[in-house]
């Protein structure tokens, strides 16, 4: 008989859904800031000055946002551990992590049955949170030109040493990564959702998922 198991807590989830607006905002935004593809009748519009307000804006709350979850990996419950993100750290993660590489790669047809992530959707995901601070990173110094000798100037301004051009397009590629991350995470998800059928989507929005306890 399937058990409910409350997994994903409300930090996580939140922060799941702010993440997933502010990468599509900052797509949206950040593609038009480099390649305008609407225009303005009249300068009183101010088109390219909205959009690069409101990319500045949801920049300020993806920052906030990884943060918090961030910091939730040292505080929240086992699932949202850091610890959930390395799974080759135990036997039966690196076990469990071969299983599924297996299962994805078509080698194999068994699955690892967990409460959480599986190994490899973790190490996906803690690939991913190293974008996020890349982004971030790479965001505010670029940002950091408007104001030298700033706050972010200071901070993140020796990046620029780079070449701004360089990490303007290391930018917008990472960003297309993360696009491309969102088309196989939502198909993913619907995969493993027919698979295991423990509520792997609505889980996110719940935070409960169902499963057989045998399989734990």
């Amino acid at each position: 008989m399937l058990e409910i198991h409350y997994v994903w807590q409300w930090p996580v989830r939140i922060t799941h859904w702010i993440n997933v607006l502010c990468v599509v905002v900052l797509s949206v935004t950040g593609f038009y800031i480099g390649h305008p593809f609407y225009t303005a009748s009249d300068t009183a519009q101010y088109i390219m000055g909205w959009n690069r307000f409101i990319h500045f804006a949801f920049a300020y709350l993806f920052a906030l946002s990884v943060l918090v979850r961030i910091v939730w990996m040292f505080l929240g419950n086992s699932h949202a551990s850091w610890r959930a993100f390395f799974p080759w750290l135990t036997e039966r993660g690196r076990k469990n992590f071969i299983k599924m590489l297996r299962y994805y790669t078509f080698t194999g047809k068994q699955i690892s049955y967990e409460a959480g992530h599986n190994p490899v959707a973790a190490v996906a995901y803690m690939g991913i949170f190293l974008l996020f601070l890349f982004q971030i990173v790479s965001g505010f110094a670029l940002y950091a030109q408007a104001a030298p000798g700033g706050f972010w100037d200071s901070l993140f301004g020796p990046l620029l040493a780079f070449g701004a051009q360089w990490l303007r397009l290391t930018h917008h590629l990472v960003m297309w990564l993360l696009i491309g991350f969102i088309i196989n995470h939502v198909y993913s998800a619907w995969l493993m959702d027919v698979k295991e059928r423990n509520g792997t989507i609505s889980g996110i929005f719940s935070g409960y998922r169902f499963i057989e306890p045998e399989d734990l």
